[in-house]
């Protein structure tokens, strides 16, 4: 996987929407769900979990759609419907973005393989470490802390 340079812009796929990056992914990942799957059209969707105070919309106003909380918000461009990120409610440490919308691509393979009990029987990634639900709480820190290393 290259090293990320900072700052990285994206966007969603029409434009009207653009973030910026300022700070590096806590981890990657990539979500097995039957939500995710739907929602991407695709056996998964990959995830970038970067410091809430390093991602910035910078130009356009994202609108929630696919999933309308309680428990966490999609943000999408209201003129594409790309998804740009998600936020979990009462967590504001990060914020998951879909890297697949940035610049540049080539560092974003997924670190982890969430909710892998929903996945398709021949989707594969290059993940280090599978989890048939989502990490319980007390493995994010050493999680977060190999994928640094690792980077």
């Amino acid at each position: 996987m290259k090293p990320l340079e900072l700052p990285l812009g994206g966007q969603c796929r029409c434009g009207q929407v653009k973030f910026q990056i300022s700070a590096p992914p806590l981890m990657t990942s990539a979500c097995h769900c039957i939500g995710c799957q739907k929602m991407t059209g695709s056996a998964y969707s990959l995830t970038a979990m970067i410091p809430a105070g390093g991602f910035a919309i910078v130009q356009g106003t994202p609108v929630v759609g696919g999933t309308h909380g309680p428990q966490q918000d999609h943000m999408f461009c209201p003129h594409c419907m790309s998804w740009i990120f998600t936020r979990i409610t009462g967590i504001d440490d990060f914020v998951n973005v879909r890297p697949t919308l940035c610049d540049d691509t080539s560092w974003c393979a997924p670190f982890i393989d969430t909710m892998t009990a929903e996945k398709l029987p021949w989707a594969q990634t290059p993940a280090q470490y599978h989890f048939a639900g989502f990490p319980p709480p007390d493995q994010y820190g050493p999680l977060m802390a190999a994928f640094a290393k690792a980077e």
